[in-house]
């Protein structure tokens, strides 16, 4: 049995190790990196510590195992990241000496995060990062997280979401495409997509 809950401090370290074994357009990033925390840092981690009201987990019986974490409004989380997030890692990370490319190039978004186009944004202010362990995938999991998600954000108000999806990633690009999600744009890497609600 999978239980859907809100998320709870000491779950961090589940959002972290999901965040890893599903860091490679959803396949297991871990012989990638010699730090396992630096996917998190980036796609799980600032949302259960800033925002964790707005993070949903899916346990089974052998613990957390699925989450999916956002914003409401995009803009001023990014501005809060700046803020409150990426100063403390930034200095963690000065030294990248031994560092794996993809640790490397995890940390070079760190110190410059990638944007989101403003366009986007504009139209669907809220965001999403969903990622489930293979164990739970096939199950209407992510598809029930997905919406206790939006049910909460229609209840706040929230006009539209969006995400990004590695171009790579055809199991999640057909998940979001039948979620109710349409392609806006592609860029290099990146198809964003984005639903009205």
């Amino acid at each position: 049995m999978v239980e859907l809950r809100h998320y709870r401090p000491e779950d961090l370290d589940a959002l972290y190790a999901i965040c890893l074994q599903t860091g490679d357009a959803s396949r297991d990033a871990t012989p990638l990196h010699s730090d396992p925390q630096l996917v998190g840092h980036i796609y799980a981690a600032p949302y259960g510590v800033l925002e964790p009201g707005n993070v949903f987990v899916a346990a089974d019986s052998e613990g957390v195992a699925g989450y999916i974490v956002g914003t409401y409004d995009t803009s001023p989380f990014v501005k809060r990241l700046e803020q409150e997030w990426w100063p403390g890692l930034r200095a963690r990370y000065a030294n990248t000496s031994g560092m794996t490319e993809a640790d490397l190039h995890r940390i070079a978004a760190i110190r410059q995060p990638p944007e989101t186009p403003s366009d986007i944004v504009a139209r669907y202010p809220a965001h999403i990062h969903m990622n489930l362990l293979s164990r739970l995938r096939g199950q209407r999991i992510g598809s029930r997280l997905l919406g206790l998600w939006v049910e909460q954000a229609r209840a706040a108000g929230v006009g539209g979401i969006h995400l990004g999806a590695s171009d790579t990633n055809s199991g999640g690009i057909a998940f979001w495409t039948r979620s109710g999600f349409v392609p806006v744009r592609e860029e290099p890497g990146v198809v964003w997509f984005g639903m009205d609600l």
